[in-house]
This record gives C-alpha cells, structure tokens and sequence, in this order.
C-alpha cells in the first residue's frame, strides 16, 4: 500500500505505559534513536489515565528493598507534583503524606505524573508520538518484524525500526505479527476521583479523593476476553452505571448532594488488569515463587503479601514465534499467581527497562533477543544498581531456613 510517511528508528517501542515509558528511556541513554508510540493523549498508561495511583512496593516487606534501577528513578519522580511521600524509613520527607505504610511505596499525582515521565522522555531524547496507533506489523521472510504500520491525524505511516518492544498491555505488536498469546481475565472495577466531603479511600486534598468500586459499589462481574472491542466497551458502559447508580442513591440517602459529592475526573482507557500476555520462549507462573533462574534480569516481590520474592527469567520478555520484539510489562511471558504479582507498575517498569536495553544491545549486535547473551544484558542494568538473584540481597528461601 502506499503511505503517506515513512521513517525509520533504531528502537521503537509501542505502548507508552509505564512499561513503555521504561524501555523507551534505557534504549534512547544507550545513545540509539528511539521513538515511543502511544495511542492516547497521555502517557503513563493505567497509572495516569487509568487513575491507578499507587505506586507499589519495591520491597518485600520485611525491610528489604529487591527491584531498583529505572523503577526506583520513576517511583521517586512520580512525587515531583504531588503531595505524597514515601515512608520515611525509606527516605520519604519526614512527616510526609505516607499514610503510615511501612514498605516502599507511594500514592502520587497521575496528572504530576504524566509530566515527570514527560521531562524524562524529552531529557533522553525519544521521539515521542502520540494520538497514534498501530495498526498492523510487517516482517521480513524469517519472521522479523521490521516495521509496524501507524495511523494518524496526518494519515497511514510506516514506522521501521531494527528493534521493537511491545509495551502495549495487550500484546498489540507481538498479536498483529502472528504470536502466539493467551486472554486474560477480568473482573468489573472502576477508579473514579470525585469531590466529596468524606475523608476515607484515597484523599488527595480536603475534598478530592479517588474511590475505586473496592468500596462495594460495583458488583464484580467477569470479564474473559478484553482484546475484543465490544467487550471493551460494554466493560466501561456497564462501570458508567454503576457510577450513576452510586451517586443517586447518594442522594437519595439525603446523606450528601449533587453540590458536595460529584465526579470530577473518569478514567481516559478501561481499567483492564490483565488482557493478554505473549507465550514467550519461558513462561513465570505458580509455584515459581522464590526460584532461582540462571538468566534472571531482575527481582520483583509479591505487592499483595510480604516475603514472597520472584526472579525474572530473561526468556519471559522473549515471544517464542516472534523475531525482532521484546515484551515489557503487563504482557510479558507470565500466568496465575506470576501474571497477577507482575501486572503492575514497579515490575512493568523493571520489565520495560530490561527490555529497553535489551532492544538496544540487539541493534549493537544485530541480532535478535533470543540469540543475545543474557550476561550482556545484565551488565548494562547491572550498571543501574539491578540485582538479579536471592543472594545477591542475603535473602534466603523459606525452604532453605532453619
């Protein structure tokens, strides 16, 4: 077909999310031309326009900090414009807005966010593109992928690149070049943030709070395949009223009104958790839980219990059918317990880096993913304070303590 641009990159990522966010900075301070592709107006993914603002743990609960690099530089950067710390333990101003939370974690402004990551991106140099979206892939004969084909108000483009990463929370790139993938399911939940008189649940100033529908409001219905378009939209509809019934049974209670309760911001993009991840060349899963990998490219602990630590294999970001594409965050290689423990913004982060610089050392040595040496990946994210084994950290198994 004929395009009405073309342009060329050496690393492009899709899917400006955390993850994306992420891959997109190691590759562009390796020093390779990178360009970033989102098909919102924002960046930052769920965190921002999905109004999902904690940023959760990057320890494991039992005083040990286990996930560094890009994901540390992004969590202490999400505060920049917002009124919350860190606990103080963990070098969170004193007094600050921690909410009595004793592991390394923060709310933080989505908005405030956005910007941060924004100067981020523009200090590193990326070509940033938004208001895009991919639309299809196209290979070379040995299944490669060399470009993905973008669609735009300036028309149909062709964006090239000797290396991508899909960071795209439903595995957009990796799916439209033919990969192997599996659904995800979801459940009915909505964040919203309003203007309320009540102090609980999220308070971001005396009268703005985000209420997410963990406040029993939204019945959790199921949801088993979010990559159709339909469903997607009857999953937001379906949350819209649940909202509208919320706020008029408010009141009808006679307990508030429409001039002191009422919302002030919807989330910009369904609030799906986990929509597909690839069948990567090694998948993460239950029971993998405090496992040593040989290949690992990082720690992440469990955010929902304490003392549950994972390695990340390498062949976890790797599609097994694709040539040419990383995985980053929410749709790398994982399932069960793994894909739920992962799904979030510390390890989408870790995940994207690890990514990032994986894309960049295969343009340096002009080769694929799978036929990079793990060593050489962890050198260059070793260099940005990562860890990528149990004893690195003196953490020791449950199975192995006395």
């Amino acid at each position: 077909m004929n395009f009405d641009y073309k342009t060329r990159y050496d690393v492009v990522v899709s899917g400006a999310g955390v993850a994306g966010v992420a891959a997109a900075l190691a590759a562009a301070r390796r020093g390779h031309k990178t360009a970033l592709i989102e098909k919102q107006t924002l960046i930052g993914g769920l965190a921002t326009s999905g109004l999902i603002f904690i940023y959760l743990p990057l320890c494991d609960g039992c005083g040990k900090q286990v996930t560094f690099g890009i994901s540390e530089e992004l969590l202490w950067r999400s505060i920049d414009f917002s009124p919350f710390d860190p606990p103080e333990q963990w070098g969170g101003a004193k007094g600050g807005k921690s909410y009595n939370w004793t592991r390394f974690e923060t709310f933080f402004s989505p908005a405030g966010f956005t910007l941060s990551m924004d100067e981020m991106l523009k200090e590193a140099g990326v070509d940033l593109w938004l208001d895009t979206m991919v639309c299809a892939v196209q290979k070379a004969s040995d299944g490669k992928v060399t470009a993905v084909e973008v669609e735009n108000c300036s028309g149909r483009g062709l964006v090239s690149a000797s290396s991508f990463v899909d960071a795209t929370g439903d595995a957009t790139v990796i799916r439209r070049a033919g990969g192997a993938f599996e659904h995800g399911e979801n459940f009915q939940s909505l964040w919203v943030m309003e203007h309320t008189p009540e102090t609980v649940a999220y308070p971001f100033a005396e009268s703005i709070r985000v209420v997410s529908s963990g406040d029993k409001w939204c019945p959790e219905n199921r949801l088993p395949d979010a990559t159709n378009s339909k469903n997607a939209t009857a999953f937001t509809r379906k949350n819209w009223e649940y909202l509208r019934n919320k706020y008029r049974a408010a009141y009808a209670s006679g307990k508030t009104d429409r001039y002191q309760t009422f919302p002030v911001h919807l989330p910009a993009m369904p609030q799906f958790r986990k929509i597909a991840r690839i069948k990567g060349i090694e998948t993460l899963g239950d029971g993998d839980e405090w496992t040593h990998f040989d290949n690992s490219i990082g720690l992440y602990a469990d955010w929902l219990n304490h003392d549950i630590v994972y390695e990340t294999p390498f062949g976890v970001l790797i599609p097994e059918d694709v040539r040419g594409v990383f995985a980053a965050g929410r749709c790398i290689s994982t399932t069960g317990s793994a894909w739920e423990t992962y799904r979030v913004i510390p390890s989408a982060a870790m995940t994207g880096e690890a990514a990032g610089v994986g894309a960049a050392l295969s343009v340096e040595q002009n080769c694929d993913g799978s036929e990079l040496k793990v060593d050489d990946v962890r050198n260059a994210l070793r260099k940005n304070g990562f860890k990528f084994h149990f004893e690195e950290l003196g953490l020791i198994p449950p199975a192995q303590r006395k």
